[in-house]
């Protein structure tokens, strides 16, 4: 009898039990605690696994949150340091077929310049001293020019001519020995050993071909020479605007006589010397005013580079007395020991 009424009591608590366990999970608020709560992501991080990309071998796979504002891509560099340089307005590249002049001092069918643009020309160099420095002064400021190198200047100073080509300059040539191919002692074949020889020389120098631009010593046009340059493809170069820095007695007289002239004409190529020292001085002033008034700078570039004559590159090496070259591999010739 007491058997039966413990069973009977046992069954009662614990009906009673359940009830009330049923009753507070149907009536409390609800509260998982067996997951965790979903937290719905921004829009932009709403990216599912089938549509993420498979990484490519080797890839780190990124586990962070992406960003709602996608990431810039990284830009290279400015190699200039000058956070308002002149710089280069825009480039121009020039097919030289058939030897385009250009230059309103003796070529006026060309007219490519807009108003406030300006091309810096330099010739004679390379020199000591002076062509550094205009290197210097162009780099100050971002900006390219066109170098006539004489090629027994640039035989001498080969170093200096690589740093102009190295700066991103345009390098074309000014005759080997800087002669006016329109004196009437000058021959036609003397006249093309000018033009081939320099040439040559300044391809030696560089270790490159240079740019088939010219520019006439002493802007003396030889017709036979023009005509010659256009069967070789070679852009003549005049000027609108000398500096007669030759002549100048200081730095300040440079900018003077360029900038009197710009502001008379609006635009045009300038003609310079790196081979002087005034121009070397004069350049950071001059570089600066033209910034000041607003100009730009226009750099010209060839559609192809210029291609010597075998016979010429030839000649000079023998002349030169340059040793040949080893055809060993570098690698048989030059070990690095120790770094």
């Amino acid at each position: 009898m007491r058997n039966a009424l413990g069973l009977m009591l046992a069954s009662v608590v614990t009906a009673i039990v359940i009830s009330a366990v049923w009753w507070f999970c149907t009536s409390s608020p609800r509260l998982d605690v067996a997951a965790p709560a979903t937290v719905v992501a921004p829009r932009a991080e709403r990216l599912t696994e089938a549509a993420k990309p498979a990484a490519a071998p080797g890839d780190v796979e990124v586990t962070a949150a992406i960003p709602d504002k996608a990431p810039v891509a990284p830009q290279p560099k400015s190699i200039c340091a000058n956070p308002n340089p002149l710089g280069v307005a825009r480039v121009v590249e020039i097919d030289t077929t058939g030897g385009p002049g250009f230059g309103f001092e003796n070529f006026k069918q060309l007219d490519f310049l807009a108003d406030k643009e300006v091309v810096l020309t330099f010739d004679d160099g390379p020199w000591p001293a002076n062509t550094p420095a205009v290197l210097k002064a162009l780099a100050d400021e971002c900006t390219k020019a066109v170098f006539f190198p004489i090629g027994k200047h640039a035989l001498y100073h080969p170093e200096i001519l690589k740093q102009v080509a190295a700066a991103g300059h345009t390098v074309g040539a000014h005759t080997w020995s800087h002669a006016n191919l329109n004196s009437k002692k000058m021959t036609e074949q003397q006249a093309k050993d000018e033009i081939e020889k320099g040439y040559s020389a300044v391809k030696m120098a560089l270790g490159a071909a240079p740019t088939p631009f010219f520019r006439f010593p002493e802007l003396q046009h030889n017709p036979a020479a023009v005509a010659y340059l256009g069967t070789r493809n070679i852009a003549i170069f005049s000027c609108d605007l000398d500096s007669f820095d030759f002549r100048a007695k200081d730095a300040g007289q440079i900018v003077n006589t360029v900038m009197t002239k710009l502001d008379k004409h609006g635009k045009g190529i300038i003609l310079m010397h790196d081979f002087q020292k005034h121009t070397a001085e004069a350049l950071p002033t001059l570089l600066g005013r033209l910034k000041a008034g607003g100009y730009k700078v226009v750099q010209m570039k060839a559609k192809a580079p210029m291609q010597t004559l075998p016979e010429y590159d030839e000649a000079l090496i023998k002349e030169q007395k340059v040793p040949v070259a080893s055809t060993r591999p570098v690698g048989s010739v030059v070990q690095t020991v120790a770094q």
